[in-house]
């Protein structure tokens, strides 16, 4: 399917542990035109685990579709990509070179591809040889420790990527630093593929200024979205607050699809959303977070869930 940047794209980033298919085909009901898969290891790929596997599982509301990888062997990237050329409904192969995350880094994976710009363009364009997806694209920081942030995009943009992604931190920045946008907005100017700008952007107000300033294609929101996945309705509509109806409908559904994917262990991983959507201003949700993370049993929590959530919030 072709990816439409005559307006700007709203993409939800992959998020190791959260932005898995509940999730995304939960936050694709709210406008979100581009979902990514969690970050797969390509070496996991291509051992062909099982579990791994199922990572590239998507919704048939996911159209568009995006699955990012990780790694910079060539022999391995190739193997991975022929595999996730035989799964069909996948538009987009993204190559992680930004995360920080010390095994990855240690594996010249994610953001340590930036200390090795040759070895990152080999990347590139070996999933661009080998891919027959529709496109080819880059997530980056601005720089491992310093910024050379126009470089990255540059070579980025040579090897072959369709777009890019670029988080405006450089990996010693983490999450913590101040997010760069006049970096995003050089990088705009510096290339002609589009660009999506990523970090920070929590709120219709925020990125409608970041589009505005940076000159964007698109923006791509992870954190934001854990436990507001209808911020992508809010940013297209500019709407500040959703309705308690809403967000109690949205929950009972999101536990609902992990149970579906996960059987019964999948409500034990939704206490760490439930917690999340707890704190859209609620009363009693530091006790609502003790006693669900005392349940065990699906439908007990589901019972919480539905008696927590039928309350009014005050945000």
């Amino acid at each position: 399917m072709k990816l439409d940047f005559s307006q700007p794209l709203y993409v939800l980033a992959p998020l190791a542990g959260y932005t898995d298919l509940p999730f995304r085909s939960v936050v694709k009901k709210f406008g979100v035109d581009l979902t990514v898969s969690e970050m797969i290891s390509s070496n996991a790929l291509a051992f062909k685990s099982q579990k791994t596997f199922k990572m590239l599982e998507k919704s048939p509301l996911e159209n568009p579709y995006s699955v990012q990888i990780a790694g910079s062997d060539r022999k391995v990237i190739r193997q991975a990509v022929e595999i996730i050329n035989e799964q069909d409904g996948i538009d987009v192969i993204d190559l992680n070179c930004g995360c920080p995350v010390p095994k990855v880094v240690n594996n010249l994976a994610g953001s340590s591809l930036l200390t090795d710009l040759p070895k990152m363009a080999q990347t590139i364009e070996t999933i661009k040889k080998y891919s027959n997806k529709e496109y080819t694209s880059v997530k980056i920081r601005l720089g491992f420790e310093g910024k050379n942030h126009i470089e990255i995009a540059k070579i980025c943009e040579a090897s072959g990527a369709d777009f890019i992604a670029v988080h405006g931190r450089t990996r010693q920045g983490k999450f913590k630093a101040a997010v760069d946008y006049d970096a995003i907005r050089e990088i705009k100017e510096a290339i002609s593929i589009p660009v999506i700008a990523n970090g920070d952007i929590d709120s219709p107000h925020k990125a409608k200024w970041v589009l505005e300033y940076t000159g964007a294609d698109g923006i791509m929101v992870g954190r934001a979205a854990v436990g507001n996945p209808w911020i992508f309705h809010q940013m297209k509509e500019g709407i500040d607050k959703v309705s308690s109806e809403l967000i109690k409908e949205v929950v009972l559904e999101h536990f609902d699809q992990m149970l579906a994917h996960y059987g019964d262990y999948g409500a034990i991983l939704f206490r760490k959303h439930l917690h999340t959507y707890s704190k859209a201003g609620y009363q009693g949700a530091s006790a609502f977070r003790d006693l669900v993370n005392r349940i065990e049993n699906p439908l007990q929590m589901r019972e919480a869930a539905v008696d927590f959530f039928a309350q009014p919030h005050f945000r």
